[in-house]
């Protein structure tokens, strides 16, 4: 089979890898893809613009993809499977109506409440002087959301009423139409990424995303600056719950609807100190980084998983494999990163990361005369694995050591949660 992979980040490069470990894939194309991708073996990029769907369904045609996996949300909400289906091309993603999910925080606090699924109290608002009244009248910490899409940064856990005030008014100058404020829960943070059919849910391992720039969870948000997986705190009987609470209930809500949801079903939980979960966000694609946290612990051919969420048979497939042990992806990021960063620095040292047993996932990155550049805020994902997150940790850190490019900055404490005194 030949696999388009839609998008250009990190996510995209470790799907783009993990598909080609399978014996029925020929080859993977990216579209764009990254530096990374470009020098993969087995794999290709196609510099097409990710919002030509015309462009793309008639490269589909012409080069007869099998299957085409979309990895960023921004597609998806712009209706990317939709036209694809229409030229009766195999896609896995969620229509532009399902991934409303993610494209619209009111939207999906609507779904969830209709479903009895567990989350925060909210409040939504399209001006800013009611946003701004309702927010005096809480008590901090309070948090302030985009409604549309923000590349993982529309978020701010507000310390102070003032903290509050300032995002909202931030939000709305910056063009966003609706603001969510939601109460803020305590506790910690996983991510439960889910596979469907629109009919069957199948979690993957849960991971634990580093969300912030700074050490010890300080500073602005982030994409995503590190991750690992499996997240203890999730216990088998914590799994069953959330399967049975969340997911299949959300699940059943999107086809009451009318959706046929085929794709990833990504919750963003806080589970609180009494061990209950809660739903912050829904997205609707892999999440970045925790899939190249979760692919490489996956036995089960990932072309095989795909396949039978877009041909409704994931009731039929046998029961997901994963390896025994961990794994755990530090990010390298761009000086600058959330912020204004340079590009087009000189990366060095990937060969010896690999060598130490890393799997070393492009993002931001390109080919300039055959040296791979910085393109971007996030530059590489560096994933080890091990029996323990221990040593997963310890694989991509001495990994990380061999990786050079100026500027270069990456947390230094991912897995902390867990772990004590590893680095």
């Amino acid at each position: 089979m030949k696999i388009l992979v839609i998008g250009n980040g990190g996510r995209e490069y470790a799907l783009a890898w993990k598909l080609l470990q399978s014996q029925s894939i020929q080859q993977v194309i990216c579209v764009p893809g990254n530096g990374g991708t470009a020098t993969l073996t087995g794999c290709q990029n196609r510099l097409l613009n990710l919002q030509d769907f015309e462009a793309i369904a008639e490269f589909a045609l012409v080069n007869h993809i099998s299957l085409v996996v979309v990895g960023p949300e921004l597609p998806l909400s712009l209706g990317i499977t939709d036209y694809l289906q229409g030229k009766d091309i195999p896609v896995f993603g969620p229509t532009q109506e399902g991934a409303q999910i993610e494209s619209s925080k009111s939207w999906a606090k609507d779904l969830m409440q209709s479903a009895g699924v567990p989350t925060p109290s909210f409040a939504v608002f399209t001006e800013p002087e009611p946003a701004l009244a309702y927010v005096k009248a809480q008590v901090a910490p309070i948090v302030v959301k985009a409604d549309g899409l923000a590349a993982g940064k529309g978020v701010t856990v507000a310390a102070t009423i003032d903290e509050a005030e300032m995002a909202v008014e931030s939000l709305f100058q910056n063009g966003f139409e609706t603001v969510v404020i939601e109460e803020c829960v305590t506790g910690q943070e996983v991510s439960v990424l889910a596979v469907t059919d629109g009919l069957t849910v199948r979690p993957l391992v849960p991971a634990q995303d580093h969300k912030r720039i700074g050490e010890g969870d300080t500073g602005p948000n982030t994409g995503g600056m590190g991750a690992y997986a499996p997240a203890p705190i999730v216990t088998p009987e914590l799994s069953t719950r959330i399967e049975t609470e969340i997911l299949n209930p959300t699940l059943e809500a999107l086809k009451v609807r009318g959706i046929d949801y085929r794709g990833v079903l990504y919750a963003g939980l806080m589970i609180t100190p009494e061990g209950n979960p809660t739903v912050l966000e829904f997205n609707c694609r892999f999440g970045d980084p925790e899939t190249q946290a979760i692919l490489p612990l996956l036995e089960t051919p990932l072309d095989q998983v795909l396949l039978a969420c877009t041909q409704q048979r994931l009731a039929e497939l046998p029961t997901i494999t994963w390896k025994q042990g961990a794994a755990a992806c530090v990010i390298a990021a761009s000086k600058g990163y959330p912020g204004a960063y340079e590009k087009g620095k000189v990366i060095t040292g990937i060969q010896q990361a690999e060598q130490h047993g890393a799997i070393v996932c492009s993002a931001g990155t390109t080919l300039k005369q055959e040296e791979l550049v910085t393109s971007g805020g996030r530059v590489l994902g560096v994933t080890g694995t091990g029996k323990t997150i221990a040593q997963a940790l310890s694989v991509a850190y001495s990994a990380m050591d061999c990786i050079h490019f100026e500027g270069m900055y990456y947390r230094r404490d991912i897995g902390y949660r867990v772990l004590q005194d590893v680095y």
